[in-house]
């Protein structure tokens, strides 16, 4: 869940076969850059959140990419794709010549084949095989050139392409029905992964062989992973690390002070938002409509923002956020203002015993987790008309608990994939979501695929509308806040206001020594 997002752009890359190649002198030094994102997963068949997709977007390439700031995606790995005919439904990739795998082979149409088929067959219960569900077939057309065929229209396919789900591994590392296990990786990004320890660190060396669209030198860098946000701002207090980004703790954001000249601060405004799921199932405690409509009733996200947040975060009312077309106030126009009457009368028409008791899960060290989780639970108690049994768990097991619906409830931040609402739309709230919580409406699932048709993406909106509409009547998930983006550097650190943008490219590259 993936899960990056919208910085203020201030320069475009350039477009060509730029090498990225090491500084020389003082400037080859290595950045340190700290993070509380957690990988996952090293294969991009197996990894659909964050902190993996931020690696990713450094050690592989996809046939297309973004701009910073841009919304449509440009070739990096392919020189030219396009849509073939009519419809949206055939999309066709031709490769750069020249470029090469650390073996040394040269990447082929087959190896592109070969990935997006191995996404879909390995289906990973936590991967980003939901991303490609109208990818039918891929046929290699001799060395350069593939064909994507798709079930049915679907304008948003070039913007999946340029996600971490579009990484292109090398065929002959690649198991073909299983995750690879090792500690390695074969890609052609900017960057070679050279070591790398689990919730610890990453090393990145420039890739001296990349041949893509980036342009500029990329400094040696060291990505250091932390448990918690706690344990992000004592490193960066203490100067252990030369830049801080997702998550510093709300206390330590709102305190930052972008005169202070020891340091650069970025704060922008962000395309992530943060949800609280439900389990629809049967069986449920939240499986009936009415159960999740009280609580929605109940839930205060201005005293959330405020306290938990300190205001590092604004309240969302809406599936979609604001900045991203198809943007609405769908929970604010049903839900107005917490009502403790309201949300009894649809407790007593469901004819539930009360308290309703359910569990709420979140992700240890994942921000201000375990203190948005007890807020939650005390806004929700206050009622009396539920009682919250409130656990953390660590990220993996977390991920693999929602999958198998062995919680109730879990809040979990969701990162653009891509800047399209379309993001917001099947993945959450699709038959068959990443967020595995049972919901399935044809009425939703119609407006996605509707929503689909149409290469001028400002004519979907009337169907965004109507998919936040109905969302909002039932309920498979809350919308909490959105997110204000921060990215904190040492003074001698430039480029930190390019890390992220809200194309889900974890710009690492553009980081450099003044």
């Amino acid at each position: 869940m993936r899960i990056l997002v919208t910085l203020l752009v201030l320069a475009v890359v350039g477009i060509g076969g730029w090498q990225l190649l090491p500084a020389q002198g003082s400037g080859n030094r290595t950045i340190t850059v700290g993070t509380t994102d957690a990988v996952t997963a090293l294969d991009p068949a197996g990894a659909y959140d964050a902190g993996s997709w931020a690696l990713f977007s450094n050690v592989f390439q996809s046939l297309l990419t973004f701009e910073p700031g841009g919304t449509e995606p440009v070739p990096d790995a392919a020189r030219s794709c396009a849509f073939e005919g009519s419809g949206l439904k055939s999309y066709r990739c031709t490769l750069r010549s020249g470029i090469t795998f650390p073996s040394g082979r040269e990447m082929t149409a087959e190896d592109v084949k070969y990935s997006f088929e191995r996404v879909k067959r390995i289906n990973s219960d936590v991967g980003p095989a939901s991303l490609f569900d109208t990818l039918a077939t891929v046929t290699a057309d001799g060395r350069y050139t593939v064909t994507f065929h798709l079930s049915s229209s679907d304008a948003t396919f070039p913007l999946k392409v340029a996600t971490g789900a579009g990484a292109i591994v090398d065929k002959d590392k690649y198991p073909a029905h299983g995750l690879r296990q090792d500690a390695a990786v074969d890609g052609t990004g900017p960057y070679v992964l050279t070591a790398y320890t689990k919730d610890q660190k990453a090393d990145l060396a420039p890739n001296e062989h990349y041949k893509g669209s980036l342009g500029g030198i990329g400094r040696p860098i060291e990505l250091r992973y932390y448990a918690d946000s706690e344990k992000l701002a004592r490193a960066w207090k203490g100067r252990q690390v030369d830049v801080a980004t997702r998550t510093l703790p709300p206390k330590t954001l709102s305190a930052l002070n972008p005169s202070d000249p020891g340091q650069r601060v970025t704060e922008s405004d962000s395309a992530e938002t943060r949800n609280l799921y439900f389990n629809t199932h049967s069986g449920s405690p939240l499986h009936d409509a009415r159960v999740r409509r009280a609580m929605a009733w109940l839930v205060d996200r201005e005293r959330l923002a405020a306290t938990v947040y300190e205001g590092t975060v604004d309240p969302l009312y809406s599936l979609i956020p604001t900045g991203i077309t198809g943007h609405t106030t769908s929970f604010f126009d049903t839900y107005p203002a917490p009502s403790t009457e309201k949300a009894r009368a649809l407790l007593t028409e469901a004819g539930v015993s009360l308290p309703v008791r359910f569990t709420l899960g979140y992700g240890i060290g994942r921000g201000a987790g375990a203190q948005e989780a007890a807020e939650l639970k005390k806004q929700l108690e206050t009622s009396g008309l539920f009682k919250v049994d409130v656990k953390g768990y660590e990220w993996t097991d977390f991920q693999k608990r929602w999958a198998a619906g062995k919680m109730d409830a879990w809040a979990v931040g969701w990162v653009a994939d891509y800047p399209d609402a379309d993001t917001f739309g099947a993945p959450l709230v699709g038959t068959g979501s990443t967020m595995s919580t049972g919901y399935s409406n044809k009425l939703v699932d119609h407006l996605i695929l509707d929503s689909r048709q149409f290469a001028d993406r400002s004519r979907a909106v009337n169907d965004f509308r109507d998919i936040e509409t109905t969302v909002a009547r039932d309920v498979p998930l809350l919308p909490l806040w959105q997110r204000k983006e921060y990215v904190v550097s040492t003074e001698d650190v430039g480029g930190g206001q390019y890390l992220t943008d809200g194309t889900g490219v974890f710009r690492l590259w553009r980081l450099n020594w003044i």
